[in-house]
């Protein structure tokens, strides 16, 4: 492949999310309420949350997952920051490094992967990133259930807030599982300045995504498969849309909502073996990234 692209393939994802009385990502237009289609009932999972998720992990520096990584892949604090810090909304500038200062792409992880639109002067080098994620969407409708959160008793005994309740102010879905599609683009890097080692860290993070950032109202959501089609052609040898089609699950009635993983009926194993079979001959990895093992042989690393 040309190395005008920094060695990136072409790949084609996606993410099956399973949430287990959970809130995996609430709208802020609706209370916080579960986001959800208004025709059919379906959830919704953003982009723009899933890829915090992962900001998250690479912007906790003395976090398990980052240091796990740091180690295996030789990666440097300076080099891999994130642009935005979700927890104080403030923006990490270009840095100064051996006397040249660093653009926001030399800088940050999430720039280079992801694109921005906020540009400091000079650095208008970027529109959009190498890797897009698509909305992720429940196969079948959901469930909402709302209940009162009641305050800590003693929370303030100066006010009368600690004798209050917010009703309705707890919002989860009973079970829902999503598909969240995502394309690796390496016109894109011509741009970004993105390496490989950018789109193997995204690889290597996306298990973690909910398992190290959970909360309150989302305790229980997982990646249950992150399927990983490598396109044996820099300009993709199958279609996306054909490729996510055989990945998606499918629910007999999508109009009752799922109370368990088995109402999908939703073998990995037998789905990875049917769909390499539909496209043999057009892939040069496809496998599931949330097994390390086929991770390894993506990104092999010497010695």
């Amino acid at each position: 492949m040309s190395t005008t692209t920094n060695n990136i393939p072409r790949a084609t994802g996606l993410l099956i999310i399973e949430a287990r009385n959970s809130n995996p990502n609430g709208d802020p237009d609706r209370e916080s309420d579960p986001r959800t289609r208004s025709h059919d009932g379906r959830g919704v999972i953003s982009d723009v949350s899933f890829k915090r998720k992962l900001r998250e992990l690479v912007l906790a520096k003395e976090g398990p997952v980052w240091g796990q990584f740091k180690g295996d892949m030789n990666l440097s604090d300076d080099e891999f920051g994130i642009h935005v810090d979700q927890a104080t909304r403030t923006k990490s500038k270009a840095t100064q490094g051996e006397g040249e200062k660093k653009s926001l792409s030399a800088a940050h992880w999430d720039v280079r992967v992801f694109g921005s639109t906020s540009l400091e002067e000079g650095d208008n080098f970027i529109r959009t990133g190498v890797v897009q994620f698509g909305i992720g969407v429940s196969a079948a409708k959901v469930r909402i259930q709302r209940d009162t959160n009641t305050v800590k008793a003693g929370v303030d005994v100066s006010k009368d807030a600690d004798r209050g309740m917010a009703p309705l102010g707890f919002r989860i879905i009973e079970h829902g599982v999503y598909a969240m599609p995502f394309l690796v683009n390496p016109t894109a890097a011509l741009k970004s300045g993105c390496q490989l080692r950018d789109i193997e860290l995204l690889c290597r993070l996306i298990p973690y995504a909910y398992a190290h950032n959970p909360s309150r109202v989302r305790p229980f959501v997982e990646v249950r498969h992150a399927w990983y089609f490598q396109h044996n052609s820099g300009l993709g040898s199958a279609s996306d849309f054909a490729v996510i089609d055989a990945l998606t699950p499918a629910k007999a009635d999508p109009s009752e909502p799922s109370a368990t993983w088995a109402d999908y009926d939703y073998d990995g194993s037998a789905v990875l073996a049917k769909a390499r079979q539909a496209f043999e001959g057009k892939f040069q990895h496809f496998g599931d990234l949330c097994d390390a093992s086929f991770v390894n042989q993506v990104f092999p690393h010497k010695g």
